[in-house]
C-alpha cells in the first residue's frame, strides 16, 4: 500500500509527464512546475529545493554547450565537414555509413543535437553532389548522433545516471564506462545500415528538392549557360501583363526566359501552368540571361529589389532552404510575426514539415523546430541570414563560416586536455570539462558572451529543477518500492532479465518523454533494484543510459531526429520502420555486453 507521501510525489510525475505529452508547455517550465511543487508540499526540504544548479551535472552540461560551440566557432567541425564532402562520392549505401559513422564520431565528444545541426548542412551538400537523396543520408545522420551517446560519458542522460548513482553512494561513472558496450553498438549500427537499413530508407524528395531550380526546369545546368541567373520581377499595377495568362503574357516567346515560379501573397506557385492568370503585386521567379530579362522594365514590371547598398540593385536571387533550429527564438513565432521579409530581404516559398509540403499561407504557421523553409532571395541576403543562429541555412554555398579557423588547433587541443585529464581522473570529470571551458574562452577560442549564448538554459534548467525528483523519490520510499516491484517480476529470470527489463521500461517512456527526462525518472528506480537485487548499478545505470539514447521508433524522441524530417522529407512512418530494427540491434548488443562484460547473468 502507498504511503500518502508516495501518492502525492506519483501524483506530481504523473501530472508532469501527462502535460509534457500534451505539448501545453515546454518541458523546462514544466520542470519548473515539479520543482515548485515539491517544494510547496514538502517532499523535498528547502535545503535540498535547488541542490541540482549546483550538482556536478549541470557544470558538465554547461561546459559542454561551451566547447561544443568552441569547436564550432574555430573550424573544426567545420573541417570534419569538409573532409565529409571530399570523400562523399561513391555508392548510396556506403555514403549513408559514412554519414553515420560521422555523426557518431562527433556525438561522442559534443552534444547530441549540436553534431546533427553542425553535419546537416554539410550532408545535404553531399546529397546533392553525389546526385543522392537527403532522404538516404539524414536518417543516417540522426541515429549515427543517438548510437554515439551510447559510447560516451558526454551526454545528458549518462551524467544524469551517474549523478543518481552518487546520490545513492555508490561509485559514479567515467568516460570509458560506455565504452565496453557502446563501441560495439555502434559498430552493429553501421553494419545494419550499410546491409539492411539502407534499403529501407525513402526514396523522397523534401521541400528543396522538388522546387530547386534544377528540378523545377528540367536539367537546368545543363540547358542553360553559367552566366544565365535567376531573378526576382514583381508585376506592378499597370504593367501590360496584368490580368492575362501566363502563354498571353508573352514573357516566353518574345523574351526566351521562363517563369520557375509565381508567388502571390502568402502562396507559391511552382512551375505555374501556362494559364495562370498574372496579377498586380505578384513576384516572379524568372530564368534568363541579363539582357533578356531588363526588357521586363518597359513591360511595367520592376526587375530586382534595392539591396541598399550605393543606390544599386541587387537584380539576381538564389534559392535555398533553410530549417529552424532547436534553441531558435523563431521558435513559435510566425514569418509575419517576425517581419521576415522585411527584416532579412527574403521570400519563403514553401514549408516542409512531418512529411508534407505546404505552399500556402507560408508565412502564418507558427514556426516549429526541424520546419524546412524554402527561401529565395538575394544571395548576400541568404549570406547575412546565416549567421544568424535562429536559422540553420543548408546551401553550403551560403553556410555560416566559422569566425576563428587559425585557433581550430587550439580548440582540438584544449578539448583533448579535457577529455584525457578525466579519463585518468587527475580532476573529476566536472571540474575538467569546466576548465576546458574556461580555456576556451581565455584562448580566445570564443568570447564570454558567446559562452553565454551557446548555453541551451533550457536543457539547464531541465535537469536542474528535476534532480530533485530523485531525491524525493529516494526520501518517499518510492524509487525503492517500485525497484521492488521490478525486482520481484525478473528475480525468477536473473539479473539479465533485469536490466532487460529496464531497458525497455526506459527505451518505452525515451520515445515519448524523451532521453533527458526518462533518465530522471526511471534512473532512480533502475539504480534502485539494481541494489535490491544486488547487481551491479554501475551496469544498471549504463543500460538505463542507453535506453535513453535509443530514441529510434518516432521523430519526437529527440530532437535530432527532428531537426531531420523537413530537409529529409520524412513521414513518422520512416522512422518506425527504420528504428525497430536499430532498436534491436542497440537491445540484443547491450545485453550480450552486460553478460560478457559486467558478468550479469
Amino acid at each position: 500500500m502507498l504511503s500518502g507521501q508516495e501518492l502525492l510525489l506519483m501524483g506530481i510525475i504523473v501530472a508532469g509527464m501527462a502535460i509534457i505529452l500534451s505539448g501545453r508547455l515546454r518541458v523546462d517550465i514544466v520542470g519548473m512546475l515539479i520543482l515548485i511543487a515539491l517544494g510547496m508540499t514538502g517532499l523535498v526540504q528547502p535545503g535540498d529545493l535547488f541542490s541540482g544548479f549546483s550538482a556536478p551535472a549541470i557544470i558538465t552540461i554547461i561546459a559542454l554547450f561551451i566547447i561544443t560551440h568552441a569547436l564550432e566557432e574555430t573550424g573544426v567541425v567545420q573541417w570534419i565537414a569538409d573532409r565529409l564532402r571530399t570523400v562523399g562520392g561513391g555508392r548510396e549505401g556506403r555514403l549513408a555509413v559514412l554519414v553515420m559513422a560521422t555523426g557518431a564520431g562527433l556525438a561522442l565528444f559534443m552534444n547530441i543535437i549540436a553534431a546533427g545541426a553542425l553535419l546537416l548542412p554539410a550532408v545535404i551538400s553531399v546529397a546533392r553532389d553525389s546526385n543522392v537523396r537527403a532522404s538516404k543520408l539524414l536518417i543516417p545522420l540522426s541515429y549515427g548522433t543517438l548510437i554515439g551517446a551510447t559510447a560516451t560519458y558526454f551526454a545528458t542522460a549518462n551524467i544524469v545516471l551517474s549523478t543518481l548513482l552518487m546520490e545513492q553512494g555508490q561509485p559514479g561513472l567515467n568516460v570509458l564506462s560506455f565504452v565496453p558496450t557502446g563501441i560495439p553498438i555502434i559498430l552493429c549500427g553501421l553494419l545494419y545500415m550499410g546491409l539492411l537499413g539502407g534499403r529501407l530508407l525513402p526514396d523522397r524528395e523534401s521541400v528543396s528538392g522538388v522546387v530547386t531550380p534544377r528540378s523545377v526546369s528540367r536539367s537546368l545546368y545543363e540547358t542553360y549557360q553559367l552566366e544565365e541567373r535567376m531573378w526576382e520581377v514583381r508585376v506592378l499595377p499597370g504593367a501590360r501583363v496584368v490580368n492575362h495568362k501566363l502563354r498571353d503574357s508573352h514573357i516566353g516567346e518574345a523574351l526566351g526566359v521562363t517563369v520557375l515560379a509565381i508567388w502571390r501573397d502568402h502562396e507559391a506557385i511552382l512551375t505555374p501552368d501556362p494559364d495562370e492568370l498574372l496579377l498586380a503585386n505578384d513576384y516572379l521567379l524568372v530564368l534568363g540571361r541579363e539582357d533578356r530579362v531588363m526588357p521586363l522594365n518597359a513591360w511595367g514590371l520592376q526587375v530586382g529589389r534595392e539591396n541598399g547598398v550605393n543606390g544599386l540593385r541587387d537584380y539576381s536571387v538564389d534559392l535555398t532552404e533553410v530549417v529552424i533550429p532547436p534553441r531558435s527564438n523563431a521558435i513559435g513565432k510566425t514569418l509575419q510575426d517576425l517581419r521576415f521579409r522585411n527584416k532579412y530581404g527574403l521570400t519563403s516559398v514553401a514549408l516542409w514539415r512531418e512529411g508534407r509540403s505546404y505552399r500556402t499561407d507560408v508565412g502564418k504557421f507558427p514556426l516549429r523546430v526541424g520546419d524546412a523553409l524554402l527561401m529565395v532571395g538575394p544571395a548576400k541576403k541568404i549570406q547575412q541570414l546565416a549567421q544568424e543562429r535562429d536559422f540553420l541555412v543548408l546551401q553550403s554555398s551560403h553556410a555560416a563560416r566559422p569566425r576563428r579557423p587559425e585557433k581550430g588547433w587550439l580548440a582540438l587541443a584544449i578539448l583533448l586536455a579535457a577529455v584525457f585529464a578525466s579519463i585518468l581522473e587527475i580532476v573529476p570529470t566536472a571540474e575538467a570539462m569546466f576548465i576546458g571551458a574556461v580555456a576556451m574562452i581565455l584562448t580566445g577560442c570564443l568570447t564570454i558572451d558567446e559562452a553565454y549564448r551557446s548555453v541551451d538554459w533550457r536543457v539547464v534548467f531541465l535537469i536542474a529543477c528535476m534532480l530533485p525528483v530523485s531525491l524525493a523519490m529516494g526520501s518517499t520510499g518510492l524509487s525503492e518500492r517500485m525497484g521492488g516491484l521490478i525486482v520481484e517480476m525478473t528475480a525468477p529470470l536473473g539479473g539479465l532479465a533485469l536490466i532487460a527489463g529496464l531497458f525497455l521500461l526506459a527505451m518505452a517512456f525515451t520515445q515519448f518523454l524523451t532521453g533527458q527526462v526518462t533518465s530522471l525518472i526511471i534512473g532512480p528506480i533502475a539504480v534502485s533494484a539494481a541494489l535490491q537485487f544486488g547487481v551491479d548499478p554501475r551496469a544498471v545505470a549504463v543500460a538505463t543510459a542507453t535506453a535513453c539514447a535509443t530514441a529510434f521508433l518516432l521523430p519526437t524522441a529527440h530532437t535530432v531526429n527532428v531537426l531531420m524530417m523537413g530537409p529529409g522529407g520524412y513521414k513518422p512512418a520512416d522512422f518506425v520502420r527504420i528504428g525497430i530494427g536499430m532498436t534491436l540491434i542497440v537491445f540484443v548488443v547491450l545485453m550480450v555486453g552486460m553478460a560478457l562484460i559486467w558478468g550479469i547473468r
